[in-house]
């Protein structure tokens, strides 16, 4: 067993350690998940604009900066770089003629769905090699940190 493998005790010093010792398991875990992607050229908040026009349908440039918590120009250049790979579309908004909708082509669906694909199948071949009471625990697990992330 590997110093990457090897299980970590968490000192019982508290709150803490364990945020400590959750951070960094988190942030690696993340980190592996976010590198199973269809498109190795997307930049991760790329992908993030990607996966949000996928799920919640066409919005404005200005609602999709306001979602990722980026200043408006940054959302720009995102937008002109799926823009010219062609994964998203730029309408006029329906209502009012100052503002643009952008939406997701079928080539960006397809890019998201992929790539959640790779990722679920990435995950799902990690849980497969832990025990029943292993799995067990990190479906309570992903409530608790689900409930946190939501907080």
């Amino acid at each position: 067993m590997n110093a990457a493998t090897k299980p970590r005790t968490v000192p019982r010093a508290g709150a803490a350690a364990l945020a400590a010792e959750l951070r960094i398991a988190v942030m690696r875990a993340s980190r592996r998940l976010r590198a199973e992607k269809s498109d190795a050229d997307l930049s991760d908040g790329q992908y993030s604009v990607l996966a949000l026009l996928e799920r919640e349908g066409p919005s404005t440039p200005r609602e999709i900066a306001l979602h990722e918590r980026v200043q408006p120009p940054s959302m720009t250049r995102t937008l002109t770089a799926l823009l010219e790979l062609g994964l998203v579309t730029r309408t006029e908004h329906p209502d009012d003629r100052r503002q643009a909708l952008v939406a997701v082509t079928e080539a960006g669906a397809t890019t998201v769905r992929e790539t959640r694909r790779r990722r679920d199948a990435w995950l799902a071949r990690r849980l497969a090699a832990l025990t029943p009471d292993e799995r067990a625990v990190l479906a309570r697990a992903t409530e608790i940190l689900r409930r946190i992330a939501d907080s």
